[in-house]
């Protein structure tokens, strides 16, 4: 599944994106995500449950869920 998901800030923190999104129901649960499902940034694995995410960026989730987050600005061409 790809989904686009639209910040309207520089960055936004990879716990909050998760939370937002309704990956998560709370921001602490990314522990247990991180420790059953490998969570990948631009096809990197990550650790780092703040880690920060910019516009472009592709978040993958258990090799499942696809997220490419871009600011409002960035046209809708994706």
């Amino acid at each position: 599944m790809k989904q686009i998901v639209k910040i309207n800030s520089p960055m936004i923190q990879l716990n909050q994106l998760l939370k937002w999104i309704g990956v998560l129901e709370t921001g602490g649960q990314i522990s247990f995500l991180m420790e059953e499902a490998t969570v990948l940034i631009n096809g990197i694995v990550v650790h780092e449950k703040r880690k920060k995410i910019y516009p472009g960026d592709t978040v993958t989730i258990a090799n499942e869920n696809y997220i490419i987050v871009y600011a409002d600005e960035v046209n809708d061409e994706c």
